[in-house]
């Protein structure tokens, strides 16, 4: 399954916003299906990281509290325009993910 990852950057008072959104079910694994009477699978992201210029500057340890297309905003001090930001994120039956933008 293809998970769509999208970066957006912008300037917050001497910072720099990044604000990432991943397209991802996040099932708990307790939720029953309507249909077949089954509990549907867990299916969440584990570990996603930040980057700026190859540099790590946020890592978050998701679980299955997170909601559906978790949206996660970190400040960080230093990027300049033009500089890389970029994320890479893994789930729980081993998908990956990654997108890269440029600081505006």
């Amino acid at each position: 399954m293809k998970h769509k990852t999208m970066i957006r950057t912008r300037p917050h008072n001497g910072a720099t916003e990044i604000l990432v959104l991943v397209e991802h079910p996040m099932e708990t694994g307790q939720r029953i299906d309507p249909k077949t009477k089954r509990k549907i699978p867990a299916h969440f992201i584990q570990i996603l990281t930040i980057s700026v210029n190859g540099r790590p500057v946020a890592e978050a340890d998701l679980s299955v509290a997170i909601s559906k297309d978790p949206l996660l905003g970190v400040l960080v001090k230093g990027p300049k325009s033009g500089d890389t930001v970029s994320v890479a994120w893994h789930d729980n039956k081993g998908e990956t993910g990654a997108a890269k933008a440029v600081v505006g």
